[in-house]
């Protein structure tokens, strides 16, 4: 049994690589920018002003969180748009496919959020891309989610109530 169809090494490595590449910007900029958010939204003081203006500033961390995931879901759709457009890669099927950007940006939302509408799917080799965004999709939204969590036990509690 071949792991690879007969003749499709070339497109399969180029994938792989593009993958990596990608996946490997998205999670160092999903780190720099958690780094950056903790160094803003980090632990201060926990006196009542202060409190106050950490859970005003939270909102702002909110959508920073989801500009990061916006921005790295731009990253996957680059990569598709860009390996859509070479020579036996792969496509993207459905009723349009993936004609523009908006297009390509729309199917990784679908993926890095594990939605999978089913309105588009991927044939081939670029079948990789997907499959890894998933699972960074999956892994950075929840890393977000423990992040929130715990700069809103670090800032929402009472000073009394810290271990």
């Amino acid at each position: 049994m071949p792991l690879i169809p007969p003749g499709t090494l070339d497109e399969h490595v180029k994938v792989t690589l593009v993958t990596a590449a990608v996946t490997a910007v998205v999670v160092l900029l999903h780190y720099e920018g958690l780094r950056w958010l903790a160094r803003r939204y980090g632990p201060r003081t926990h006196h009542a002003r202060e409190r106050h203006r950490h859970r005003r500033g939270f909102i702002g961390l909110i959508f920073a969180l989801l500009l990061l995931h916006v921005l790295e879901i731009w990253c996957y759709g680059i990569a598709y748009y860009w390996l859509e457009h070479q020579p036996d890669m792969g496509f993207v099927h459905g009723e349009h496919g993936i004609r523009t950007l908006f297009d390509a940006i729309y199917f990784s939302a679908t993926i890095y959020t594990t939605l999978g509408l089913g309105d588009l799917s991927p044939v081939g080799a670029i079948r990789l891309v997907s499959g890894m965004e998933a699972v960074t999709g999956l892994l950075l939204i929840t890393w977000s989610a423990s992040f929130t969590y715990l700069e809103m036990h670090q800032h929402w509690t009472r000073p009394d109530q810290h271990d």
